[in-house]
């Protein structure tokens, strides 16, 4: 297996080689990939935020944006802009600090997510043993911040799409959880990075997708949930509850609400991608393409193209389930709270556990196949 290009290893070799000592190397390169990551995630909001207008606009039959820079990329950028820029309202009767700290206590797990995401072999910020369940924790915290929001506003609407949020959060992470209990079953590891490597070398055939296609669905469906994306955006349905714990929020502080909800797309897409589609694997095996082109797995030049390859198909496969949920939001139609609580504890829930007693089963029976 192709061990990929080590980018730590390799800078803090080229920093010792100037005569920089090992620890200074080590603490220069501490904040590179924190700072890398926040940039990549507030870009692929951006490009999020572009593609939501020209889908929608697609699937209604319309232009969308084309005025604003080429192809109207710069309208992201005129949203961030005007969400700095606009006037930050505190309601007279709410709770300044809560009010404060709510979207703060949102935006910040999901950023800190990222850090258990491989890009490639060695190209991850933080290589956990548990972090699949590393992201489920942090993922926890953020149904906090959205019941203070909507405590701290004193607005009846906000104080209900607040508990609202926080029952689908619960609801939800319990089938999600499971679905990951399967693959770490299958895996024989919570880390990404082995959960990747135990798909690799068969190509597409080789990627979890096929084994585990219930729980692919019960994932997938539960990380919408955990989004809040259509049909799941009960706690901030306008019909029924204005704009729910987003209600009384304006200027930067509705703007990381915003910022949050779209980080937590792409990382959940990522996670998604990483889990049962093979991550940064090609469909086709690298040994094969290898032996093609009549070169070493281990020539410099070709680890260096394959780990540029392999964050481009991560990257595409993340985004390609992107694009499956914006087209979802814009072609079926919002669910009720009956009717979304209904689907988390009286079908997901069984049908997680039924699906992790299954792949125990078929792990004993066909241990070959399903990593025994």
């Amino acid at each position: 297996m192709n061990s990929g290009i080590d980018l730590q290893g390799t800078f803090i070799e080229s920093l010792r080689d100037l005569g920089i000592p090992a620890g200074t190397a080590k603490a220069i390169w501490m904040p590179l990939p924190m700072v890398l990551m926040l940039i990549g995630a507030t870009v692929g909001v951006l490009v999020a935020t572009w593609l939501e207008r020209k889908i929608s606009a697609s699937a209604q039959q319309r232009i969308g944006p084309e005025y604003q820079g080429p192809f109207g990329l710069l309208v992201p950028v005129a949203d961030g802009l005007k969400l700095v820029f606009k006037e930050d309202i505190v309601p007279a009767k709410s709770d300044p600090w809560l009010f404060t700290l709510g979207p703060i206590i949102v935006v910040i797990p999901v950023f800190l997510s990222f850090l258990i995401v491989p890009f490639g072999q060695n190209i991850v910020i933080s290589n956990v043993g548990m972090g699949v369940f590393l992201w489920i924790a942090l993922s926890s915290i953020q149904p906090i911040g959205l019941l203070m929001a909507g405590y701290a506003s004193n607005n009846k609407y906000s104080l209900l799409g607040g508990l609202r949020a926080a029952a689908q959060s619960i609801s939800y992470e319990i089938p999600l959880s499971l679905a990951v209990l399967a693959i770490a079953m299958m895996s024989n590891s919570l880390d990404t990075v082995d959960i990747v490597n135990q798909q690799s070398g068969y190509g597409i055939l080789g990627w979890n997708i096929w084994r585990q296609p219930i729980g692919f669905l019960i994932f997938w469906i539960a990380a919408l949930a955990e989004c809040e994306r259509l049909p799941f955006d009960l706690p901030e349905a306008e019909e029924e509850i204005v704009a729910g714990y987003q209600t009384e929020y304006s200027g930067m502080k509705f703007g990381l609400f915003y910022l949050g909800s779209y980080v937590n797309l792409i990382l959940s897409s990522l996670l998604v991608a990483i889990l049962y589609l093979g991550g940064w694997d090609f469909p086709i095996p690298l040994n094969l393409i290898a032996g093609w082109l009549g070169v070493s797995e281990l020539n410099p030049v070709f680890q260096i193209v394959t780990a540029a390859l392999g964050i481009t198909m991560t990257v595409f496969k993340a985004y390609l389930l992107v694009f499956v949920a914006i087209l979802l939001r814009w072609t079926v139609p919002r669910v009720r709270i009956d009717q979304l609580l209904d689907l988390g504890w009286k079908f997901l829930l069984p049908v997680g556990l039924v699906n992790l007693l299954l792949t125990a089963a078929l792990k004993l029976a066909f241990p070959f196949a399903f990593g025994g």
